[in-house]
């Protein structure tokens, strides 16, 4: 415990000197994503397609309350149908914020400040999007990004889309950057992806920096368990955000400076307010403590303390107090993303949250592996983390492909959830690709198939196509997946797929169908035919496919790509198949085809 919090008080000081600026009052409604708000008084081979697979609806802030109002409290969340998300569409007002830099001095030259019209650290030329890829229409993105709860259906889908938001896009001349890059951050902390909400927020100058910003920032730093990175913001979230929290943020600066006085008059200040919970106030003595301006020993107990906020979050995991199992167990999906991102974390807590970001898309197959591989180094292990590993490893390395296979078939039945099952398929793809061709896996081989293309080893998967009979699982799964079209695709294949479906109203055969059509891979004839016989519409026509196939016709791929994790937020389960069919078809047409396979291959393997 005194080496992890040495290492704090070391690793926090080096920034605690950065000035900050008060930005200008300016009015603004609270971009906080959802789980955020203001206190509440309420307690491996290189895959083949070109994706890279690395790392609610915005309600107003409720109203402080007088009576011991909680930092980072989760409010309820609030659902935006695929209807709201496009309904802002031409709602460009043409006005654009002015966020003064306050006349302070500044270390850099003018010429090496960043500018707010390109935000982003992904280039084309290292995996990101062109500069134009989400439009000019500012507003109107942003909107969505607000309304999009960054829970999504597809694992791929995701990793799209944290692509697209970490690009370095043009700012469209009717919003201003440092909102537009509050939006980004904000959806990517729901989707658990609270790094590139980092490489997002501090793409922007902190004094440079909008209101809106400013409140999302607070949220990413504490994301990351990184209270020193709240320091340059502190006198702009006095003057625009939720007054307390800031105060207690900027004790926390004070004491990273070596000013024990100022950070214990802030501190006292707040305690004598009565409108912060004294549980946050002691969590922020407890950073104090680390950096050695505490005064006193500060005892944590979480007895009466009934939900995990990101203040709770941020703050413990900083200073590697355990927070206990119960709470861990209530936490909000996103939050796991942040436990297996910050490398601060308890490992028995990373291994526990893992599976959900790696069948999110937060943990490429690469990092999960390495992620299972850093846990068998700690003394004793869990049993059953031994077991799945010891399976992991004879999935990569028993002498035969039967043995391995053996190994993998064990690991993809152990879950005992969607999520679970589908992240061992996820963990074993590098294994799966390595297979060879001659081993025995069955007349079905569906599980293969989709471990391979997880991560995107489609090429490898490609290989197996002869071996598989028409009209299985995996033969569906390759139809949509490989990166040729297959040999025999029509209604009476489609037929054949059907008659071995057992998903719930045959859903897993309308997915089949809406991808085959999507990717052009069924001509119009032999879709309308399959489609009858599945008594499905693949042409249906709402606001929200009217969005995505508009911006496909501008040849904007990031609106494409933000619009269609506009209508996969849920479970596959609850998808309509001709939302698939128009994702496919619009990625495809704005050059991510690769990425619309894999989406459309993920379908048929989650349902």
């Amino acid at each position: 415990m005194t080496k992890k919090l040495l290492t704090l008080t070391l690793a926090l000081s080096g920034t605690a000197m950065a000035a900050a600026l008060v930005l200008p009052a300016l009015a603004q409604e609270s971009l906080l994503p959802e789980g955020f708000g203001n206190p509440s008084d309420t307690p491996a081979p290189k895959p083949s397609p070109t994706p890279s697979s690395s790392p609610t609806a915005t309600p107003k802030s409720p109203t402080p309350s007088s009576t011991s109002p909680v930092p980072g409290v989760v409010p309820p969340a609030v659902t935006a149908t695929v209807a709201d998300v496009t309904s802002e569409e031409g709602s460009e007002t043409g006005d654009e914020e002015e966020v003064a830099s306050g006349g302070l001095k500044y270390d850099l030259p003018p010429g090496a400040r960043r500018l707010l019209s390109r935000i982003g650290p992904l280039t084309p030329e290292t995996g990101g999007l062109a500069p134009d890829a989400f439009g000019v229409r500012g507003q109107y993105a942003a909107a969505i990004m607000r309304k999009t709860n960054g829970a999504l259906a597809s694992r791929w889908g995701q990793i799209l889309l944290r692509r697209a938001l970490s690009s370095a896009i043009d700012t469209p001349d009717t919003i201003n950057g440092a909102d537009l890059a509050a939006d980004r951050a904000g959806l990517l902390l729901r989707m658990g992806e609270s790094t590139a909400a980092r490489w997002i927020v501090q793409s922007v100058d902190y004094d440079r920096a909008s209101p809106r910003l400013v409140q999302v920032a607070q949220q990413t730093f504490l994301a990351n368990a990184d209270p020193a990175g709240l320091c340059p913001y502190v006198p702009a979230g006095l003057a625009h955000g939720e007054e307390q929290s800031w105060r207690l943020a900027s004790a926390i600066c004070a004491g990273l400076s070596g000013e024990a006085g100022p950070a214990g008059w802030a501190i006292g200040r707040v305690r004598s307010s009565g409108k912060i919970s004294n549980f946050d106030i002691l969590l922020a003595e407890r950073v104090l403590g680390a950096t050695g301006a505490g005064r006193r020993s500060t005892t944590i107990e979480w007895d009466k303390v009934d939900r995990l906020t990101s203040w709770r979050f941020g703050m413990a995991t900083a200073t590697a107090i355990d927070i206990p199992a119960a709470l861990r167990a209530g936490e909000p999906a996103y939050m796991r993303g942040w436990t297996v991102l910050a490398p601060m974390t308890d490992m028995a807590n990373r291994i526990a949250a893992a599976p959900d970001a790696a069948a999110r898309g937060v943990l490429s197959s690469e990092a999960y592996v390495s992620l299972l591989s850093a846990a068998s180094s700690e003394e004793e292990p869990p049993e059953a983390i031994a077991a799945q590993l010891g399976e992991l490893r004879d999935a990569f390395g028993s002498a035969t492909g039967t043995e391995r296979y053996a190994a993998m078939q064990g690991l993809w039945a152990a879950g005992s959830t969607p999520a679970q099952r589908y992240a061992a398929l996820v963990a074993t793809a590098r294994a799966a690709a390595g297979l060879p061709t001659g081993t025995d896996v069955g007349s079905d081989p569906w599980q293969l198939m989709g471990s391979m293309l997880a991560a995107g080893y489609d090429a490898n998967a490609l290989a197996w196509v002869q071996k598989l009979d028409v009209g299985s699982r995996a033969w569906g799964v390759m139809a949509v997946g490989s990166p040729r079209a297959l040999n025999g695709v029509s209604a009476g294949s489609i037929s054949n797929f059907s008659g071995n479906d057992d998903s719930a109203d045959y859903l897993r055969s309308k997915f089949l169908v809406a991808g085959l059509a999507g990717l052009g891979r069924l001509d119009a004839g032999q879709a309308a035919s399959a489609a009858g016989d599945l008594d499905m519409t693949l042409g249906k026509q709402t606001r929200w496919s009217r969005a995505i196939m508009a911006a496909a016709e501008r040849r904007e791929p990031g609106m494409v790509a933000l619009i269609a994790a506009a209508g996969m937020q849920g479970d596959w389960s609850k998808i309509p198949p001709y939302h698939l069919y128009y994702i496919t078809r619009a990625l495809r047409d704005v050059g991510l085809e690769a990425e619309a396979r894999m989406i459309a291959a993920e379908a048929l393997v989650r349902v």
